[in-house]
């Protein structure tokens, strides 16, 4: 899940140390939490990581991490490739630039732009990268993200690319949730924290302002405000040669938004299709991907369709569209990806992926087959420069084999560029897919990886993962963590493709909506259930493990279905669910669980952990793993959780990196040392006697 912003106020819920006596550790960094914090990691420490075991994984998983054989994932920039890139040398990262023929070779010469660790060292501060946005056309300068310690908020700056300087004077953004935009070398949208009443319920801007190269942030003309109610506001300029446009964006919920047009004296014309379809402008193009049926005229297109239309025959009032895409009870559209003058469309068939290439005629859209795409594994496409040329990124993966980057053009065989090797020994391993039937009677299919002579008797390691929630598609793809960590030491591997995700389209994953959650439960429950059936483990040896949305999902199988695993790992969760909208972005998911300060508290209640708990119930080992610096999902959550459990007697580990952000790690080294304490722990008390 994704949330911009800082947190905003919100009205406080009538919760009090009585009825909640860990309300202190919501206290981010308040002494008495952190010292609580401080005392569970040194426990934590002394009971996973002090052993020759621990530290030898440890150090396999960093090596990987930091291995110079991994794949420098670029964006090509006119003539030049620019990747972020993280090892040994470089803890927080460069950014660096190539040029692809340099990038065709097996040791491309890199040229530094950007050094955060020297940034760090001249600025004593701990920057994060977060990404940088080019002024087009010229491709000159940059707006660079930077977040201290992870964080979702960040800061902007401007930065010259030819100088490879910051430009003294230029554009800056202090530090908050938001963002600048180009539209041209002296002009950037702003949407960030203005002030008291400036940011949404979940924290996220609620005005764009043009701002003026020269003047201050203060003096930007406003441009658009949205209500209190809104979950965020921004705007960007397209720079689509020939096709220049403006738009503001309104998110109303996770699953709504708007998107206007902005004309050159300021006014704002809404495109005027459903607020909870996906809508995008690519030259003359607009497209509609829909979550629910719309019926336009005479015709109704199902949810899970996308729709293409000429952006300013529609604007103008005409209602001509093209079905690029219809569901069927096994497919959904994965993405779409716009070249020059085509569109390719990855497919999802019971979760594997299927490309086609479509291109506008006279006569129609004419659909193709992606030639030379993988046909097994997961398969990504993105637009290597989508107003320049047809040309893609083609990236293959799955869980066994390691993933392949290709230059490819529809029509012509892909050219591979960069292979992964294989950091761990997969000769002996074998991936099946698997259905099972959940409570209700549905489907639901899920992937293993194992032994090919596992033996069906019950006493496999077996660690089963999953998500459910915000249409997060689970696809296969390399690990070389799960394989060096789980894989090689005899583990299986199982990842649920259940209810709340996006794997069959919108309708699977409104299947699992706010009352309806239970159903994700009980799909991933029926997973765990269909593993000790076939005797592929037994409950005393099957993990269960999930972050953020998956956190919560694991909090649901330690307490309700606590007789189904032999040991939970809880990561960057969420767990109360009376208290998650008024913890930083918590409110911006209203529309995935319901609002606790309404009636819709009566089925919340029903999948939030923190209050399933029972003190008197026998539950498996938990670790839970989270971060300080996790501005999106409250550090509070597991810290509240483990204490709760902890005061009752329970068998708790808690580590709380200090920095790292929803992703949990700033650096290789801490996601190498969390890593190894979820399998140093679920090894601990999974692994064969």
């Amino acid at each position: 899940m994704t949330a911009p912003g800082p947190p905003a106020a919100r009205d406080e819920p009538t919760s009090t140390e009585a009825s909640d006596p860990y309300l202190w550790l919501e206290d981010v960094t308040g002494d008495r939490a952190l010292d609580w914090v401080r005392a569970r990691n040194a426990e934590a420490e002394a009971t996973l990581a002090g052993t020759a075991e621990f530290r030898q994984l440890e150090s396999r998983l960093l090596e990987i991490l930091d291995s110079d054989a991994r794949i420098p994932v670029v964006e090509k920039k006119g003539d030049l490739c620019y990747n972020f890139w993280r090892d040994a040398r470089h803890e927080r990262g460069i950014w660096r630039r190539t040029t692809l023929a340099s990038y065709r070779t097996e040791q491309p010469e890199w040229e530094t732009v950007i050094d955060l660790d020297a940034l760090n060292r001249i600025e004593g501060e701990n920057w994060v990268w977060h990404g940088a946005t080019f002024l087009e056309p010229d491709r000159d300068r940059c707006l660079v993200a930077l977040s201290r310690g992870g964080a979702d908020a960040d800061v902007t700056r401007e930065f010259d690319l030819i100088t490879r300087s910051w430009v003294e004077d230029g554009f800056h953004r202090p530090e908050a949730k938001g963002a600048l935009a180009w539209i041209d070398r002296d002009k950037v949208y702003v949407y960030t924290d203005f002030g008291p009443g400036t940011t949404s319920s979940s924290g996220y801007p609620l005005i764009v302002k043009e701002w003026r190269r020269g003047t201050p942030m203060s003096d930007a003309r406003l441009v658009y405000e949205g209500q209190s109610t809104d979950m965020y506001i921004a705007a960007n300029r397209d720079h689509s040669p020939g096709y220049e446009r403006d738009f503001v964006s309104r998110t109303l919920t996770f699953y709504s938004d708007q998107l206007h047009l902005r004309a050159l004296d300021g006014t704002l014309v809404r495109v005027d299709v459903p607020d909870s379809a996906n809508k995008s402008v690519h030259r003359q193009w607009l497209t509609v991907e829909l979550r629910e049926p719309w019926t336009v005229g005479d015709t109704t297109y199902p949810g899970g369709s996308l729709l293409a239309t000429r952006f300013d025959d529609y604007m103008a009032g005409g209602r001509e569209l093209h079905v690029l895409f219809t569901p069927t009870h096994t497919t959904s559209l994965a993405s779409y990806t716009w070249t020059l003058d085509q569109l390719v469309l990855n497919v999802l068939d019971d979760v594997r992926n299927r490309l086609v290439v479509l291109t506008p005629t006279a006569s129609g859209w004419q659909r193709d087959p992606f030639v030379g795409a993988p046909a097994l594994g997961t398969v990504e496409v993105s637009a290597v420069d989508a107003d320049r040329s047809n040309e893609v990124w083609l990236t293959s993966t799955g869980y066994l084999t390691p993933t392949t980057l290709a230059l490819a053009e529809p029509g012509r065989e892909p050219e591979v560029l960069k292979k992964l090797p294989e950091f761990f020994d997969a000769s002996a391993l074998v991936v099946e897919q698997h259905f099972t039937t959940s409570e209700d009677g549905t489907r639901v299919p899920y992937f293993m990886v194992c032994p090919t002579d596992l033996e069906l008797d019950g006493t496999a390691p077996t660690l089963l993962y999953g998500y459910g929630g915000f249409e997060v598609s689970l696809t296969p793809g390399y690990s070389a963590g799960v394989g060096k960590g789980w894989l090689e030491r005899g583990g299986v591997f199982v990842v649920a493709n259940i209810r709340g995700g996006g794997e069959y389209g919108p309708r699977w994953h409104q299947a699992a909506l706010r009352a309806n959650r239970h159903r994700a439960y009980e799909d991933f429950a029926s997973v765990a259930r269909d593993l000790i059936a076939r005797r592929v483990t037994s409950a005393s040896r099957l993990g269960v493990q999930g972050g953020s949305n998956g956190g919560l999902l694991a909090g649901n199988m330690l307490t309700q279905y606590p007789e189904l695993s032999g040991a939970v790992v809880i990561q960057v969760p969420l767990l109360d669910m009376k208290r998650y909208s008024h913890l930083l972005a918590g409110a911006s998911w209203v529309a995935e669980y319901g609002d606790p300060d309404t009636e819709d508290w009566e089925f919340i209640r029903t999948f939030s952990p923190y209050h399933l708990l029972d003190p008197t119930r026998a539950y498996p080992p938990v670790l839970f793993t989270t971060s300080t610096r996790d501005d999106r999902v409250h550090p509070a959550h597991a810290r509240k959780m483990a204490a709760l459990m902890l005061d009752a007697g329970m068998r708790v580990d808690y580590y709380e990196n200090i920095e790292g952000g929803h992703g949990g790690a700033a650096s290789n080294a801490q996601a190498a040392h969390m890593s190894a304490l979820a399998y140093a722990f679920l090894w601990r008390e999974l692994g064969r006697s």
